[in-house]
C-alpha cells in the first residue's frame, strides 16, 4: 500500500479556489492510479477525479468537469486537485486514493483503490 497525506483544505467562499495536495510514499508512487473522492455528512463517498500513473488518462465526475483539475508530479511524489469556481455543494471531506483499477474501466468505485488518506475538510460558504 501507499502512504498518503492530504493537505490544502479549508474554508472558502462560493466562486473561490483551493488546491489540494497529496504526498505519497515514494517507492511505488509512480505505478499507481491516483485519485480523489469526497464525502459529505450523511452521504456516501463520491468519486471526484483520477489520473493514471502515466498521466495520460484522466477522469472526472460530471459534477466537477470544467472546474477541477487533477495532476501529478512524479518528481515530488505528489498529486494535486485544483478546484476552481467552488460551490457550496462541493463541501465535503476530500480523500486522496491510490490503487490499480481494472484497465479500460472507468475508475470511479471506492473498491478500485486500496490506499486512502485521512481526508481534508473543504467547506464552501454561500
Amino acid at each position: 500500500q501507499v502512504q498518503l497525506v492530504e493537505s490544502g483544505g479549508g474554508l472558502v467562499q462560493a466562486g473561490g479556489s483551493l488546491r489540494l495536495s497529496c504526498a505519497a510514499s515514494p517507492r511505488t508512487f509512480n505505478s499507481y492510479t491516483m485519485g480523489w473522492f469526497r464525502q459529505a455528512p450523511g452521504e456516501e463517498r463520491q468519486f471526484v477525479a483520477a489520473i493514471s500513473w502515466t498521466g495520460n488518462r484522466i477522469y472526472y465526475a460530471d459534477s466537477v468537469k470544467g472546474r477541477f483539475t487533477i495532476s501529478r508530479d512524479g518528481a515530488k511524489n505528489t498529486v494535486y486537485l485544483q478546484m476552481n469556481s467552488l460551490k457550496p455543494e462541493d463541501t465535503a471531506v476530500y480523500y486522496c486514493v491510490a490503487g490499480y483499477p481494472e484497465t479500460g474501466r472507468y475508475p470511479d468505485l471506492p473498491a478500485d483503490y486500496n490506499s486512502w488518506g485521512q481526508g481534508t475538510q473543504v467547506t464552501v460558504s454561500s
